[in-house]
């Protein structure tokens, strides 16, 4: 058995060690593995981790890994790919969060790190008005070849996941249960096409239902694991408006579909607008124009400009750049804590001027 794989894994059986002190833990003793064999003075020295996390740790260290191991042989007999956060092909956007999972579980083949992911999120309780919205959104965005992410949940969340299955788009089911308590069950005869095309993605191990308090965890993942969270219909409160205030909080583009004051299940997304939280869609043409995907790389390159006559925006970018022989658009919008939209604007503004070179991969360098 992976002994590495079986002490990644067990950190997320650990009593009361959230995913933030599980790589606090991991930051300061070098691997999961060190969390289960150090010293109880060496866990003393991790700083923010305390004396009752520590004995939560020492008491319950025995029972996580014998139930490790018992994930190692689910996984591996219903081809379920266990990603820690520490590996190299962990989704990029989600690494960008504090609070995004330490592990999660996947089946598929879906590139988590595409260069185009969009969520789409919304009600439960989908009108005809927000179902042929959402088909048509997302048959229209397949041109541009994105993977689509949502929480396989009835209304929004599944006509979505069917629409991409229709137009044979790659789509994503972020669920908030282990793999073997699918929820809802009458979604199950959707898995098959979306593995096949796409995947499932899960932050719980095997034997864990769909909880209530499961809900908002796996709205994070959907918020933050894009480049932007479309929102299709949804009242004023519910699950839709958090994952929108959680995008908002990554720095996420939001858009929302506008609709009747008079309607129910356009109140949230009439708010997100009036309060600028999401930008207003009408059509595909919106969001891809925010997102600056309709730009061809084959621009020509301008003579460039003195240094002096860039703005501080762009100036931040250079300087983000410069200290990297290369450098990805997700780890620009996070070491430069601007929106995905915004440095997208940027960087090609500057490839126009001569300055910055795109790379295979979306990918950065600046042209010496």
């Amino acid at each position: 058995m992976n002994n590495e794989l079986l002490f990644c894994i067990a950190t997320t059986f650990l009593d009361d060690i959230g995913v933030v002190s599980t790589k606090n833990l991991i930051a300061y003793l070098g691997n999961a593995e060190a969390i289960f064999t150090a010293s109880k003075k060496k866990l003393y020295d991790v700083p923010g981790i305390g004396k009752q996390r520590i004995e939560s740790i020492i008491a319950s260290k025995g029972a996580a890994l014998k139930r490790a191991e018992d994930e190692i042989l689910f996984i591996q007999k219903n081809a379920i790919k266990p990603i820690f956060f520490t590996d190299k092909n962990y989704p990029k956007r989600l690494l960008q969060q504090p609070d995004s999972p330490s592990l999660i579980y996947y089946k598929g083949n879906a590139d988590l790190n595409s260069s185009k992911i969009i969520s789409i999120v919304g009600t439960r309780r989908i009108t005809d008005y927000g179902k042929s919205q959402c088909e048509k959104l997302v048959e229209s965005l397949s041109q541009y070849s994105p993977v689509i992410v949502s929480g396989l949940a009835y209304g929004v969340d599944v006509t979505a996941h069917k629409a991409a299955i229709k137009n044979n788009i790659p789509t994503v089911a972020v669920v908030a249960n282990g793999f073997d308590k699918m929820y809802p069950a009458d979604h199950t005869k959707y898995l098959k096409n979306m593995v096949a095309n796409g995947g499932i993605i899960s932050e719980y191990g095997s034997g864990q239902v769909a909880d209530k308090q499961n809900f908002p965890q796996r709205n994070r993942i959907v918020a933050g694991i894009c480049d932007a969270l479309i929102v299709i219909e949804t009242a004023a409160k519910g699950g839709a408006m958090i994952t929108a205030s959680l995008a908002n909080s990554y720095n996420k583009d939001v858009f929302a579909l506008p609709g009747k004051t008079t309607d129910e299940y356009s109140a949230g997304c009439n708010y997100l607008i009036k309060t600028n939280q999401a930008m207003l869609f009408e059509n595909v043409e919106d969001i891809v124009n925010a997102l600056m995907w309709d730009v061809k790389n084959n621009v020509s390159v301008k003579q460039k400009k003195i240094f002096d006559e860039l703005t501080e925006q762009e100036k931040t970018i250079i300087e983000t750049i410069s200290k990297s022989e290369k450098i990805s658009i997700d780890e620009l919008v996070f070491q430069s804590k601007m929106p995905t939209s915004i440095v997208a604007n940027l960087l090609l503004n500057l490839e126009l001027r001569g300055y910055v070179k795109t790379l295979p991969g979306k990918q950065y360098k600046l042209i010496e």
